[in-house]
């Protein structure tokens, strides 16, 4: 016996689902099996829900694949003099990763040592990566020389990011970025600290090695400005050069004081 009141609560209920139907297509009316009916239902549906949850969270990590994303990783990029011989490294530890709201967010602690490898600098940065864009905290790009300058200096500033979209092509222009950053030296002496890149452009695409591997590379040019003000500020100025890989990150910099490369991720 059909049941036109069952009909309309299972449709009522549980739009766009199928009416249970056995044999010759009877509808069961007996209230335990409504029970069960509904109970499968609404489990169907939390399991697409957090089967749905799932897609997502996977799709952020798959597009936010950078190496600085690589939760307790160490990453080893090394500095390098005009001449090419090994002038120090900067050593990367990645600390805790979280995703909210379609943005991964990294913590880092970055450690500067010399050709002898002694420690100069100690300092932490962030990461952040939204929509395959990486966006790195600013006070990562300051020089080594710069960085040693600020060891035991206590710094209050806000964290601003330098954007490295995950879509590129020659010839295309990247935004400019700023930061600022206030400090009082070990000895008390207050200080503070700019950076401006400019002129941003991706100028070529090209196959680069470094020890840790061998990428095809957007090559980016742009103009940086840094002055470090203690009672006086002198501005720095160059040209810089840097190597991107869409999806990984930067494997390589260049300017007029030589050059970075990546050399592990371990």
């Amino acid at each position: 016996m059909k049941s036109p009141m069952y009909k309309n609560l299972f449709q009522k209920q549980c739009t766009a689902l199928p009416l249970p139907y056995f044999g010759d297509g009877a509808t069961p009316v007996d209230g335990v099996f409504l029970l069960l009916y509904f109970k499968y239902v609404y489990m169907k549906s939390k399991l697409a829900i957090l089967l749905a949850l799932l897609g997502v969270y996977g799709a952020v990590r798959a597009q936010c694949s950078y190496y600085f994303f690589q939760r307790d990783k160490t990453i080893t990029v090394g500095i390098f003099n005009r001449k090419g011989n090994a002038d120090g490294k900067v050593v990367y530890k990645i600390g805790t990763v979280t995703v909210k709201d379609g943005i991964s967010n990294g913590s880092l602690r970055s450690e500067v040592f010399d050709r002898k490898d002694k420690s100069v600098a100690v300092s932490s940065g962030t990461v952040a990566c939204k929509n395959g864009m990486l966006l790195m905290d600013m006070k990562m790009m300051l020089a080594p020389q710069q960085s040693s300058q600020m060891q035991g200096a206590e710094a209050s500033g806000k964290g601003m990011y330098l954007e490295y979209p995950s879509s590129l092509s020659v010839g295309q222009e990247l935004k400019d970025g700023s930061f600022a950053m206030d400090m009082k030296m070990a000895n008390g002496i207050p200080a503070s600290v700019t950076m401006d890149i400019t002129d941003r452009k991706v100028v070529a695409k090209e196959k680069i090695s470094t020890p840790a591997g061998s990428w095809e590379a957007y090559k980016i040019t742009s103009l940086s400005k840094t002055v470090i003000n203690m009672g006086f500020g002198i501005p720095v100025k160059m040209e810089m050069t840097e190597w991107f890989v869409p999806g990984f990150g930067v494997v390589r910099t260049e300017s007029k004081y030589g050059k970075t490369e990546l050399l592990s991720i371990g």
